[in-house]
């Protein structure tokens, strides 16, 4: 008996490398691109532990959970870390990172999360990247959620590690992710001599075992699926135009946020401003009589297929998040989302009007 997905010829090195030469080409660098065989977290805690150490002075920037997961990986390297901390319904501003570039001269690294499909918003990487350019510091980027829903653009920021993986807005696997990493990144880990080695962790191992060795013989055994996975994403994203696959998800968040308002029920952005709201994810204010999570289950009930979720941890009692990326950053996906809250919000009592959200959604889609 044979099966398609199990008797695949091996992945050999030649095919693992052009692979990755396409994920270069859809972050328009030239920066080393390494395919790391594991979902984001393995990229995201590897380039810190390899990037950072005793001698390290951090600013982290906390927009929402992921910022605050990194300053813990960064305090256990040894580093002093300081933490710049937003309210959740923001983003950060290139001016206060200059204050605190300002009031902490001797930072040397920066971590920011570009786009937090957890709470909603996205920060302006490309104006915080001159300032920290300016300043010297090595800066790392977790584009994992912004990636395929608004440009990333590495070399042009100043990025010096940003990592990437497709199960969002790229519509691909969630096994395997990829960084790409600059000269001098590649030199501050070099020089750490508590970056890993020898482990699933190290950056460092693939850069001298596979970069430096011209990429003709992989580290271990490849995730051959998601391997393959990730290559059928990136040439659905080539066919369709990267601008126009973002595109598709700045008009989800344009739709969703006033088909939001239009609804009514007490529904409101979680995010203020639509500037800092991120385009591949909608979060909203649940009213205050009820409890997001709950109102969540019955949208639910109403419609399994809508792409829901309650808020994470504290924030499952506010925040409903409508998760329009992938292949879901559709007109149809939308609106079935509104409508199944629409549903849930009437059975709570409150007062909605369906149709004009609808309406919304068509007026807003561009």
């Amino acid at each position: 008996m044979t099966h398609p997905f199990l008797d695949l010829a091996p992945l050999g090195a030649d095919r693992f490398a052009a692979i990755e030469d396409r994920v270069a080409r859809l972050l328009s660098t030239r920066q080393d691109v390494v395919i790391m065989q594991g979902e984001a977290l393995l990229p995201l805690e590897g380039a810190i532990r390899a990037a950072a150490g005793p001698g390290t002075t951090a600013l982290n920037v906390i927009t929402g959970p992921y910022g605050q997961t990194f300053g813990d990986w960064l305090r256990d390297c040894g580093a002093t870390v300081i933490d710049l901390a937003v309210p959740f319904h923001t983003a950060v501003t290139a001016e206060q990172i200059r204050q605190a570039f300002a009031e902490h001269p001797q930072i040397d690294f920066v971590s920011l999360v570009h786009a937090e499909a957890a709470t909603g918003n996205t920060n302006p990487v490309a104006e915080i990247g001159e300032v920290v350019r300016a300043h010297g510091a090595l800066f790392y980027l977790d584009a994992v959620a912004s990636i395929g829903a608004e440009p990333v653009l590495p070399d042009a920021w100043g990025v010096d590690l940003c990592v990437i993986g497709a199960q969002k807005a790229m519509g691909g696997p969630a096994g395997v992710s990829a960084v790409s990493v600059s000269e001098r990144a590649w030199a501050r880990m070099a020089a750490n001599p508590k970056a890993p080695r020898r482990s699933y962790l190290s950056l460092l191992d693939w850069k001298e075992r596979w970069i430096d060795a011209g990429r003709k013989a992989l580290l271990h055994a490849p995730a051959q699926l998601e391997m393959l996975a990730l290559e059928a994403c990136v040439e659905r994203i080539e066919a369709a135009g990267l601008d126009a696959v973002t595109a598709r998800h700045a008009a989800a968040a344009a739709a969703t946020r006033a088909g939001a308002v239009a609804l009514g029920g007490g529904l409101e952005p979680y995010v203020y401003e639509a500037r800092d709201a991120a385009p591949v994810a909608t979060t909203l204010r649940a009213p205050s009589q009820v409890v997001a999570s709950e109102l969540v289950r019955r949208a639910l009930e109403a419609d399994p297929a809508v792409p829901l979720a309650a808020g994470g941890g504290a924030l499952a009692k506010e925040m409903i998040r409508v998760n329009h990326y992938g292949a879901d950053a559709t007109p149809g996906a939308v609106r079935a989302s509104l409508a199944a809250l629409g549903v849930a919000l009437s059975e709570q009592g409150l007062p909605v009007d369906v149709e004009a959200a609808l309406r919304a959604v068509e007026g807003a889609w561009r």
